[in-house]
């Protein structure tokens, strides 16, 4: 398949079957989003993947409107931003280039925390776009959430220096899934309302 047939026909899916995925297509994944690009490669992130049932049932409950997506999808990914700036300084450190830690460095040092926390959290949506994208080009079929609750999803998967901010509930659609193509017609805006050519 093209990108373009992939974007034609890829969409939000609102119910799934029941079928486990292939474990060499979860790595596969797994590797797309690892790839993803980020603005001078800063990287400010963690994707947790989640195949168990006890724990996609908790991320569930605090999940708005994505309850029953959650829980039919055999893998939940939840995309997580930096959030403690001090213990992401070491990553920068040891994994950037000099010129990029530098210039890192001199913005973290002009540029206000909650500033620099919003550019982190802008990097994740790029990352979004490649899982999205990355399970279409696999077969898989996926949803976007940014309705869950940042602080339990934290708490549940224990993560202190990282903080939720969306999730990707990842599987095989249901046929019955209302949403499907077939059923409703993928609807964007017209391609001169949105796209200039100078």
């Amino acid at each position: 398949m093209n990108a373009l047939h992939l974007a034609q026909n890829r969409y939000s899916t609102k119910k799934y079957q029941s079928k486990p995925i292939p474990s060499e297509k979860v790595e596969a994944l797994k590797e797309i989003l690892r790839l993803s690009p980020s603005s001078i490669n800063i990287q400010p992130w963690k994707f947790t993947f989640i195949q168990d049932e006890a724990v996609k049932s908790r991320l569930a409950e605090a999940s708005s409107f994505n309850e029953s997506k959650i829980k039919q999808a055999d893998l939940l990914v939840v995309f997580s931003v930096a959030e403690d700036l001090d213990a992401f300084q070491k990553v920068v450190d040891k994994e950037l280039p000099e010129a990029l830690r530098d210039w890192y460095n001199q913005g973290r040092a002009s540029m206000p925390e909650a500033e620099l926390k919003v550019w982190f959290s802008r990097q994740l949506y790029i990352s979004l776009g490649m899982g999205l994208a990355g399970c279409a080009a696999l077969g898989l079929d996926a949803t976007p959430m940014e309705g869950i609750s940042s602080d339990d999803f934290a708490q549940i998967l224990n993560l202190t220096e990282y903080k939720p901010l969306i999730a990707m509930s990842v599987g095989f659609a249901a046929e019955d899934d209302y949403n499907r193509l077939e059923v409703v017609p993928k609807s964007r805006r017209a391609l001169e309302e949105v796209v200039d050519s100078i």
